[in-house]
C-alpha cells in the first residue's frame, strides 16, 4: 500500500541545517489569528501557550516552556481548516517571491 502524501515538513532549513521557516511560519500563524474562519475557541490555544510562557514555574526550566510553545502553536496550525492554512501559506509564498 504506497501513500502519496508525504508529512509537511515543519521546520524549513537551509543547507547548513540552521532552521529557516520559522519567520514564516511566525507570520501564518499571525495570520490565522486574525482569520475570522478560524474558530475562537481554536485561537485560545496559541494564547494559552505564550501565557504559559511567561507564567512562574515551580521548577524553572527553560525546555518545557520552548516544547509547550512549539506544540501549541504546531497545534493550532494543524487543527485550522485545511483551505484556510492553505489560501494563507499561498499568500505568504506570493510576498515571499515579489520581495525577492
Amino acid at each position: 500500500m504506497e501513500e502519496n502524501n508525504k508529512p509537511e515538513i515543519l521546520v524549513e532549513r537551509d543547507q547548513r541545517g540552521t532552521p529557516s521557516g520559522l519567520g514564516t511560519q511566525f507570520k501564518l500563524l499571525l495570520r490565522l489569528m486574525r482569520d475570522p474562519r478560524v474558530s475562537p475557541l481554536l485561537k485560545v490555544l496559541p494564547v494559552g501557550a505564550v501565557v504559559y510562557l511567561f507564567s512562574p514555574d515551580l521548577i524553572p526550566m527553560i525546555l518545557d516552556d520552548a516544547v509547550v510553545l512549539g506544540v501549541g502553536f504546531y497545534a493550532f496550525i494543524e487543527l485550522c481548516p485545511p483551505d484556510v492554512v492553505a489560501e494563507h501559506r499561498a499568500a505568504l509564498a506570493a510576498e515571499a517571491a515579489r520581495g525577492s
